[in-house]
């Protein structure tokens, strides 16, 4: 389990995280959903600590992350970007088997790892030696999946990770995280801007405002059902 408890992040006078408690369960996909700048990268960034809050505390499985090491840290939770970041100069099984060496893996662990997880996320092997630039916008999106699952992680960070692809593998892409997770019993924590995402994917969804105020929370139908405000009608379209 993530709990954040209390947990605050300033720059300067200004407020990207107030007074935000959270319990994100183990084994779900908790998608936390808002407007631009309500805070929500911030709050994803602070699990891995690539972002340290400036009051609260945050835990994993009741250890506060404060009290372990950045690096480890960061090796043991996977994260995925809109913006897969790929190594252009190295082959699709290269990009993935190297981040699992980075981890701590053997040679023949990091191998054997990359080739489960390209398989898992559906990557043939025939495009194994393949070069990013060679692939379609879904394959990278793929890609980036099975090099963040290559590390053999409990929680997956995921930042708009199929913002940048069309509606149709959107859909593909999002079909296939819900196997993966039901395959992994990973623990996902999931930002997006997009109602229909957010309503097929969370197990858990949180609805944010400004400075990443929890407007509402609970699960998809939940929520459809008792929407707490016209602010979570409106930002799931349910006035219609």
């Amino acid at each position: 389990m993530i709990s954040f408890r209390s947990v605050s992040k300033s720059y300067a006078a200004d407020h990207a995280v107030k007074d935000f408690t959270l319990d994100m369960p183990a084994g779900k996909i908790t998608v936390l959903m808002g407007l631009s700048g309500s805070g929500k990268t911030t709050l994803l960034r602070m699990v891995n600590k690539m972002v340290s809050p400036s009051e609260g505390h945050i835990s994993i499985d009741g250890v506060d992350v404060r009290e372990q090491d950045s690096v480890t840290l960061r090796r043991s939770i996977g994260y995925v970007l809109q913006e897969v970041g790929l190594l252009p100069h190295k082959s699709v099984f290269e990009n993935v088997a190297l981040i699992a060496r980075i981890s701590g893996q053997s040679s023949a662990e990091a191998s054997s790892n990359a080739q489960e997880m390209l398989e898992l996320v559906g990557i043939d092997q025939s495009l194994f030696d393949r070069y990013p630039s060679e692939l379609s916008g879904g394959q990278q999106q793929r890609v980036g999946v099975a090099r963040a699952l290559a590390i053999k992680p409990k929680i997956l960070l995921m930042d708009e990770p199929f913002g940048a692809v069309d509606p149709i593998v959107r859909e593909e892409l999002q079909d296939e995280l819900l196997r993966i997770q039901r395959t992994l019993a990973l623990t996902i924590v999931l930002v997006t801007h997009d109602r229909y995402e957010a309503l097929k994917l969370a197990d858990q969804l949180v609805i944010l405002s400004k400075e990443a105020q929890i407007e509402q929370s609970g699960s998809p139908a939940e929520i459809k059902q008792r929407p707490s405000n016209k602010f979570v009608s409106k930002l799931l379209g349910l006035e219609r």
